[in-house]
Formats: C-alpha cells, sequence, structure tokens
C-alpha cells in the first residue's frame, strides 16, 4: 500500500461502508479485469463493503456487472440509471422518465454522428452504442487532445451534456452526471443521511469525467495513470495510489480494509 506524497491515515477510512469506482482503467488494466482487483472486490463485499462502480459504460455492460460481481449496485451512462438486482430481477431506475431519456438519446445520435463526420479527422461511435440507453459514446483514442476537445466545444455549443473518460466522449441531453445520480443512490438506496457521507462513503477514479465524484467524497483516490489529467481537473483525488488502474485500486482496497479491521497489520 504506496501512494504518491500524501497517504490516507486508518482513522480516516475506519468508517467507510460504500466504495464508488469507475471502470475503465480503474477497475480495468488495459481492459482487462486482473486476478488480484477481483479478489480485491471479492473482499470488499465480505467486509460488507458496498461497492457501486459508476461508469459511463452501456447497459449491456452494466446489466453484466450487477448479476456477475460481487456489488451492490452499478451507475450507468454517466448517472443516466441505477442498476441493481431486486429479488432475482435486474431493476434499472432512470433519473427521469426511461422513454424521455430514449428518445432524447434517438435525436442526440443523429445530430452527433452529423456533426463527427464534419471534422477532418473524423471521430466514430463507440461500437458499444447499440446497448446503450441514454447517452451517447464516442471513441477518442488515437486523437490528439486538441481534436477531443474541438469536438467537445462543439457538442456543448449543441446543448449536449459532456463527460471526457480515458478512452471516449460520453454525451447526454439532461441534467444528471456520476455526482448526482450517486448523492441519489445514497439517500434513496442505502438510507445514509447527508451529513454521514463524508465519512462512511470513498471513490476510485483514473480521468477526467471523474471530477465530479473527487468533489463530493471526501475520500476519494486516484489510481496513478490519472497523474496525467491532474492540471486539468475541477476536483482533483485526496490521494493518488503509486500503482496505476486495477493494481492501484487492489493497493487502495487492502487500504480500506486494513482501517476497517478486516485484514491483519
Amino acid at each position: 500500500m504506496s501512494y504518491v506524497d500524501l497517504a490516507p491515515s486508518a482513522r480516516e477510512l475506519q468508517d467507510v461502508r460504500y466504495l464508488f469506482t469507475d471502470i475503465d482503467d480503474t477497475l480495468t488494466t488495459e481492459g482487462k479485469l486482473l486476478p488480484q482487483t477481483f479478489e480485491a472486490l471479492w473482499d470488499l463485499s465480505r467486509a460488507g463493503i458496498a461497492v457501486v462502480p459508476v461508469t459511463g459504460g452501456s447497459a449491456g455492460w452494466c446489466e453484466h456487472i450487477v448479476r456477475a460481481w460481487p456489488v451492490a449496485a452499478v451507475i450507468g451512462e454517466s448517472g443516466a440509471y441505477c442498476v441493481t438486482r431486486r429479488d432475482g430481477d435486474v431493476v434499472f431506475d432512470f433519473w427521469e422518465d426511461g422513454v424521455l431519456q430514449g428518445e432524447r438519446q434517438r435525436r442526440h445520435l443523429q445530430a452527433i454522428k452529423a456533426l463527427i463526420t464534419q471534422k477532418s479527422r473524423p471521430f466514430r461511435i463507440a461500437h458499444d452504442q447499440v446497448f446503450r440507453l441514454a447517452d451517447v459514446a464516442i471513441d477518442i483514442q488515437g486523437h490528439d487532445p486538441h481534436e477531443v476537445e474541438d469536438l467537445a466545444s462543439s457538442i456543448r455549443a449543441m446543448g449536449g451534456t459532456v463527460a471526457i473518460s480515458s478512452i471516449h466522449i460520453n454525451t447526454w441531453i439532461g441534467d444528471y452526471n456520476k455526482r448526482s445520480m450517486s448523492e441519489r443512490v445514497l439517500t434513496g438506496l442505502f438510507g445514509v443521511d447527508p451529513t454521514e457521507t463524508p465519512t462512511v462513503t470513498a471513490f476510485v477514479g483514473d480521468s477526467r469525467n471523474d471530477a465530479p465524484m473527487f468533489g463530493f467524497i471526501r475520500n476519494s483516490f486516484g489510481v496513478n495513470n490519472i497523474i496525467p489529467v491532474l492540471p486539468h481537473l475541477q476536483f482533483a483525488p485526496k490521494w493518488v495510489s503509486s500503482q496505476p488502474a486495477g493494481l492501484g485500486f487492489a493497493d487502495i482496497a487492502r487500504s480500506i480494509l486494513h482501517a476497517v479491521g478486516e485484514v491483519s497489520q
């Protein structure tokens, strides 16, 4: 358990009961879920810590995760909905009416397709767009950061909300994000008093679209691959692991588990 600069104390983490986490390049390492990372998720679950992935990932991805991983819920498509298991069924609770959000997505997708074809180096709609219910995802890997910023600005000018991850521009029509849905999940699903949020929650992330969560959750962590984007964040993590991606998450999980007394020193 090693950190860049500051390290968390056991006292700061001893009351954590809800761990929110990004997925791509935070839980995954080069697109894969390492055994150490998956074991860390199980260790957290066995210790009574509710893990909630908060992702820009698609509904198809979220359905798999809530069925197969040891998580309490999944927040998908940057806050468009929360996915849970209830009496064996997978349930999607949308930020607004699901039909309304779907209709907005259909119109927005057509506008985005028209926009990206105008660029000198056209972007591609993400391959998993067909599995999305509320947002539009655009692949950005291989594009210069200035090209990504230019496209993001054009989308905002159209009235779209934009979040930039390590792999996608995610864009949607609606007044929500990772933070707002996480707040709703804490109070509505878990029954957490907002005054307790600073002590009972933690968050792990790696990219620019995690900034709202870094600003919301006091016990916030970045995995090491966040370092290049730190200057671009409105809100930065309090602590940064010396390990990248899934190995960093596993290290952070061990810190939390030590603090809550579930792992022997």
